[in-house]
């Protein structure tokens, strides 16, 4: 665990790469929030990048989500994503259950453009279940500012995971 001191003693360069991948595939998060700094505390570092992803460009942010995997897809997931998804146990699925989640992620990301995206840290495999065959059914503006509120709380876990408070 680093300190938020720690945090802040980092050069610009050290912050970023430290922390690039808090905000998936998308490093310019971490650009954006390392100007936040000095942060006061781990939630002050938090919505520094609550903050850069809501300055960001509607099509930017529509990048970053189309950037994450698909919930117990067959992708080879790396590091937080990996370690998030086995937690929630959307490594073990029955065969049933993973065609379900197959046929789900297919006819969501038809209709919406992009992937279901929710912070599966702290739950499990039939919430993120449960949650995916109601948000389905939304339109597609309340889906995407749905998908940006998931992926604030996944930068939360992340920077708690990481920095103490």
């Amino acid at each position: 665990m680093t300190t938020i001191s720690e945090v802040n003693a980092l050069s610009e360069d050290n912050f970023v790469r430290n922390y690039a991948d808090i905000a998936e595939h998308s490093p310019w998060v971490a650009r954006g929030a390392v100007y936040k700094r000095p942060f006061t505390s781990r939630d002050a570092m938090i919505a520094a990048f609550e903050q850069a992803l809501a300055a960001a460009s509607e099509p930017a942010q529509l990048t970053l989500v189309r950037l994450h995997p698909d919930l117990a897809g067959k992708a080879k997931l790396r590091g937080d994503s990996a370690r998030e998804q086995k937690g929630a146990g959307l490594d073990a699925l029955t065969e049933d259950e993973f065609q379900h989640f197959t046929t789900l992620n297919t006819q969501y990301k038809a209709k919406f453009g992009f992937p279901f995206i929710f912070a599966v840290k702290g739950a499990s495999k039939h919430q993120i279940l449960q949650s995916f065959e109601e948000r389905i059914h939304n339109d597609k503006t309340t889906e995407f500012a749905l998908a940006l509120a998931q992926v604030k709380r996944i930068f939360r876990f992340r920077i708690e995971d990481r920095v103490s408070a």
